[in-house]
């Protein structure tokens, strides 16, 4: 029997094993990824992108999260449970994001939150740490932001964006984050970024030198027929499911389905 994945476990495994995140929105994928070694189960905003089909992620709001993260939980008892933190669901002000925050982590029973953000959230993150909330962090391109950053773009090629995504990850340690999401960063800068904290950084386009990698899991099963750089396709089940879908449709229309076997 598996055991439970907690944050301490998590947190523990900086150079000692490669951790593993993907995202999850339903029931049905929770209870298969329970079955696997996963360490982590997201619920990620990107679910306003794969899921409800919002060009971007900003349009996602708390009650989504809670949503999917209650179908997420009741399948999914192994995996550490972590949630995003929608778009302006703590931007606004400290007492706002403790407000939702305790609302994701008890409506939704996930077993911590994740916000994008680095130095300007460090009060918040200590905050909610000391409040029994865990925190992962997410620095390097941060999707919420995506406007304000210039567009989808690689973060830390500079020496400045460097120094800065270093700062922000000490920030986020110090501040009681357990673990820290680089995404879209170089892999020489994810590895100094990594080695300056004690905490496990989680990749996604940041190379294979963090302590873990992290997928959309619509990607990484080729649901989606879009391909980006920093992902593999395990599967293509897009062509699977429409394959599927063109064989229902000539058998109903054949008389071929159902067949005795389907009839009562």
């Amino acid at each position: 029997m598996m055991n439970k994945k907690t944050v301490s476990f998590i947190r523990k495994q900086k150079n000692i094993k490669k951790l593993t995140m993907l995202t999850c929105y339903d029931y049905l994928t929770a209870k298969i990824f329970n079955e696997t070694e996963l360490d982590m189960v997201l619920i990620g905003d990107s679910l306003g992108n794969v899921f409800s089909g919002y060009e971007t992620t900003v349009p996602v709001t708390v009650d989504e999260i809670i949503y999917h993260t209650k179908a997420v939980k009741r399948g999914a008892f192994n995996p550490l449970i972590v949630s995003d933190m929608p778009f302006m669901s703590y931007q606004a002000s400290t007492e706002e994001g403790m407000r939702n925050a305790g609302r994701i982590m008890k409506e939704g029973l996930c077993d911590a939150v994740k916000l994008e953000g680095g130095l300007e959230i460090a009060e918040l993150v200590y905050k909610m740490t000391k409040s029994g909330i865990p925190v992962m962090g997410h620095i390097g391109l941060q999707p919420q932001s995506v406007h304000q950053m210039g567009g989808f773009r690689v973060i830390g090629r500079k020496e400045e964006e460097i120094q800065r995504l270093i700062e922000e990850a000490k920030a986020l340690e110090e501040a009681g984050a357990f673990s820290v999401v680089l995404e879209l960063v170089p892999e020489k800068t994810a590895e100094k970024v990594s080695q300056s904290i004690a905490i496990p950084t989680i990749g996604i386009g940041s190379g294979s030198l963090c302590d873990g990698q992290v997928l959309v899991v619509s990607d990484m099963l080729g649901l989606n027929p879009a391909d980006f750089k920093h992902n593999k396709k395990y599967l293509n089940l897009y062509e699977l499911i429409k394959k599927a879908a063109e064989s229902y449709i000539s058998e109903v229309e054949k008389q071929i389905f159902p067949g005795k076997e389907n009839s009562f």
